[in-house]
């Protein structure tokens, strides 16, 4: 069978789900036996999201081959179980920069290079790569931004394209679009859709699906009044109402038929009917728990929770498999102070202490661990969480004063972490760090073994400093034990404790491996120390 392709596009707002729904549906054609990918297309000029403020753009996701990306590759692997890569998310600016290297190599043989061809073959071959691996039955394609913007206008014409050449069942369009309701009148308005479907027509593009998001209910009036308008056949008017939680979306999307309806539009072999169960006692047990604990997440970009959404995701993941709903307290690192961190962070049974960049709220990120390591609360620290932790302790367990990462102090006395030799010579910012999935080696009799239950990892790293292994003997002496090692470079991955409950810091990102399906060890074991601590209190 030849790869099919459905492209997902969104109108009248952003933020309405696009990749949810794209991978809800993903979702559903795998449980039906089909192997499919997503992948997401952004319209901004940055080559990847890997320098953009997460207050700009959520976190940056990592992918196993290192690519730093949108968010929404989080959501295609935790709802999918399956790992994306460079591959699946592609914007302006890498489509604009492979173009203008070309033409610097001069392979256009002195044409004049434009937008319409040379742009739009370069999103069309880079739309069809993961279809021609021969890996998929179905590529799902989800173009960033909004139908009627400028920076979007040439992915809709290679969608247009696409659609010329590969024929009239080998595509699928699904737009997503808003149908608001006006208190004023008491009634859902169908108007911004029409506007919006009108907008993606005059690009050349009929959508063949309309997802309507709406916060009420779409009677089927106005559904025949949308299809009229919309040239959509009626039953292809697909409510999508606001859902409890993510992972409901599936199950509605199935009642509302949308797997059925993009099985008929692209002439896919009927398989049997979705396989679901072990998402259905996922949600069960999300929705029905037997305990209950409150975890502090200090960071510093707390103001916005998509700063850290896998790490969100991971704990209802890991929530749901200890059947305990994890109540998340945010904390900004900037406002906790030796003088006020007893009082901020009493009555948690958790304290898990995030990743960033930069200064900004580092004393506070060290005051939160001491709280937790002189108050035998249950820790977790990830990536600058895990050289804070060491810090703190340089300082106030091995008295070393001035001790700091030279990410914060670059003459500080005590470099407790440091910048690896392969990093002092980097001047560019964008994609130079220790990226991407990288092998770790437990030591036996440590808790990390006793988590993983087995020696040998994989996980995905995101990060430039380094523990400098001059100060491990010292550590090791006092109590703070190096239990993760990378075999090939001797770096120390995960740190952990002894005499504490739980205290574990890693300098890898295992919240990126979480997913439905695979609940992350050190989370699901973070969420049983909390409910042991909260028991024992």
């Amino acid at each position: 069978m030849a790869t099919k392709y459905i492209f997902v596009t969104g109108g009248v707002t952003s933020s309405l789900g696009k990749g949810i729904i794209s991978a809800s549906l993903a979702k559903l054609l795998q449980a039906r036996g089909f192997s499919v990918t997503i992948q997401k297309f952004d319209p901004y000029i940055n080559i990847d999201p890997g320098t953009l403020n997460p207050y700009e753009h959520g976190e940056c996701y990592v992918t196993e081959d290192g690519a730093e990306t949108d968010l929404d590759l989080g959501h295609y692997e935790r709802f999918l179980n399956v790992p994306t890569s460079q591959a699946n998310n592609v914007t302006t600016g890498r489509i604009y920069y492979n173009v203008i290297m070309q033409e610097r190599e001069g392979a256009y043989l002195g044409k004049t290079v434009q937008v319409i061809p040379h742009i739009t073959d370069e999103i069309k071959r880079r739309m069809l790569l993961l279809g021609e691996t021969g890996e998929y039955d179905i590529v799902i394609t989800e173009i960033g931004g909004c139908v009627g913007d400028i920076e979007s206008l040439p992915f809709v014409e290679a969608v247009r394209q696409l659609r010329w050449e590969l024929g009239v069942n080998e595509t699928c369009v699904i737009h997503l679009t808003l149908v608001p309701y006006l208190k004023a009148a008491g009634e859902l308005k169908t108007k911004p859709t029409q506007h919006s479907v009108r907008d993606l027509s005059e690009a050349g593009v009929q959508p063949d699906i309309l997802v309507c998001r709406s916060e009420y209910p779409i009677p089927m009036d106005l559904r025949k009044k949308i299809a009229l308008f919309c040239n959509v056949k009626q039953n292809s008017v697909i409510e999508s109402l606001d859902a409890e939680t993510i992972y409901d979306v599936p199950l509605l999307m199935r009642k509302e038929k949308l797997d059925e309806r993009v099985i008929s539009k692209l002439k896919l072999p009927h398989k049997a009917d979705p396989e679901l169960e072990t998402w259905k006692e996922f949600l069960g047990r999300l929705k029905n728990p037997t305990a209950e604990v409150k975890i502090g997440l200090v960071g510093k970009y707390v103001e916005l929770p998509d700063a850290y959404k896998s790490i969100v995701e991971a704990f209802i993941h890991s929530g749901a498999a200890n059947e305990c709903k994890v109540n998340l307290k945010w904390f900004q690192s900037e406002n906790i102070t030796n003088e006020n961190v007893a009082a901020t962070l009493q009555g948690l049974d958790g304290i898990l202490v995030a990743p960033g960049f930069g200064e900004r709220g580092f004393k506070g990120k060290m005051e939160a661990i001491r709280f937790a390591r002189e108050s035998k609360i249950p820790f977790f620290g990830i990536c600058l969480g895990m050289q804070c932790a060491a810090v703190e302790f340089a300082r106030n367990v091995l008295g070393l004063q001035g001790a700091n990462s030279t990410e914060m102090d670059n003459d500080t006395p005590h470099p407790i972490i440091d910048l690896m030799e392969s990093q002092k010579e980097i001047t560019q910012k964008g994609g130079t760090m220790r990226l991407g999935a990288y092998a770790c080696e437990l030591k036996k009799g440590s808790k990390a073994y006793a988590i993983y239950g087995k020696s040998k990892i994989s996980e995905r790293h995101r990060h430039r400093y380094e523990f400098n292994n001059q100060y491990l003997q010292a550590f090791e002496e006092a109590g703070m034990m190096a239990t993760g090692i990378n075999p090939e470079t001797g770096l120390v991955e995960v740190i952990e404790l002894q005499n504490h409950p739980w205290f574990v810091a890693a300098q890898y990102h295992p919240e990126l491996k979480s997913t439905v399906l695979n609940p992350h060890p050190l989370f699901t074991k973070f969420v049983k120390a909390a409910m042991n601590y909260t028991q024992s209190k």
